[in-house]
């Protein structure tokens, strides 16, 4: 039996024009597994285009060039990121508790997403500028949360806190979360559970005797 055979004069059968949030997020979650698996200059356009299924020429006229497309993965990561730990963290807990859901979150967040934090930590700290400074307002974002968890946290204490005295504790949190999640991606064997646990107890053991007025001092 002969095929059928289209008529040049026979109207196509339009396909479904998709939003552009549709394809904007399609072309996004392409660029961040390419970027992850090969790095900001080795990755190419050509590659993305392929992985989301979507022309070069429209890859540019969504997101632009291969930096700015960069960028965008840099920022989109960073918010999810930054919802999670602020989604799981329940303000009528006690602040232990808040701090210890936040935690959690976060290395959930980087076990499920992996090359999410291959881009927004790893890639994008070793690219410089304009990149650094994506990355840079990101980590300041997640230092502000952090210092709102602990300064609620000296809510009882003889002094409360306000958050910019928090600071400096938030800083070296975060940066402890970071150390700590390169160090399991090299050794993956341990659970988001015990990863957030072991942070968990080497801050707060020492916070919480901060936050009742018990501080070390060199003799």
């Amino acid at each position: 039996m002969k095929a059928d055979v289209e008529h040049p004069d026979r109207p196509r059968p339009r396909t479904k024009r998709l939003p552009r949030s549709v394809r904007e997020r399609q072309i996004l979650d392409a660029a961040v597994d390419v970027f992850a698996a090969h790095g900001f200059h080795q990755a190419s356009m050509d590659e993305i285009s392929e992985v989301a299924g979507i022309s070069k020429p429209m890859i540019y006229a969504y997101l632009g060039s291969k930096e700015e497309l960069f960028v965008a993965c840099i920022q989109r990561e960073a918010a999810r990121l930054l919802d999670a730990i602020r989604g799981a963290v329940d303000t009528g807990l006690r602040p232990d508790q808040q701090l210890w859901r936040g935690l959690r979150s976060f290395f959930e967040y980087t076990q499920q997403y992996r090359s999410s934090w291959a881009v927004l930590h790893r890639q994008a700290n070793a690219q410089g500028e304009p990149f650094s400074i994506e990355l840079a307002q990101w980590r300041s974002r997640t230092r502000d949360v952090i210092a709102m968890l602990l300064a609620r946290a000296t809510e009882s204490a003889e002094q409360q806190m306000q958050p910019e005295q928090m600071q400096p504790f938030a800083a070296a949190l975060v940066g402890a979360g970071e150390s700590l999640v390169d160090w399991w991606l090299d050794n993956p064997d341990h659970t988001a559970d015990g990863m957030a646990m072991r942070l968990m107890n080497m801050v707060w053991m020492g916070f919480g005797d901060l936050v009742e007025g018990r501080d070390w001092k060199p003799e």
